[in-house]
């Protein structure tokens, strides 16, 4: 069983940076990409940024130039440096992971149960 674990989400003030980290554990034989989305109350949950290969990184165009996603692949974490934080940032931040068990040749779409970031002054 494969399971992601969110930390470092908070309260921060407008301007101000968070760091958010996603640590993927269990039978892991490989991970493909991870990411991160957020869902902000009553709107749909988005992609924010995705990492492959611990190297090639994507961007939603509201987070470019201020938030920065990077991968441990020593340690299966994923982490979201977050930058010159806005109100409208505030959203539960999930992780995901495309991960390939042990044991099975399937890969498996995994999510992790959420960290919560508020901007606000």
């Amino acid at each position: 069983q494969v399971q992601l674990v969110e930390s470092g989400g908070g309260l921060v003030q407008p301007g101000g940076s968070l760091r958010l980290s996603c640590a993927a554990s269990g039978t892991i034989f490989s991970i493909r990409s991870m990411a991160w989305y957020r869902q902000a109350p009553g709107k749909q949950r988005e992609l924010v940024a995705t990492i492959m290969s611990g190297a090639l990184t994507n961007y939603a165009d509201s987070v470019k130039g201020r938030f920065t996603v990077a991968s441990d692949n020593a340690k299966n974490t994923m982490y979201l440096q977050m930058n010159s934080l806005k109100p409208e940032d505030t959203a539960v931040y999930y992780c995901n992971a495309i991960v390939r068990p042990e044991a099975t040749p399937r890969w498996g779409n995994y999510w992790g149960q959420g960290t919560q970031v508020t901007v606000s002054s």
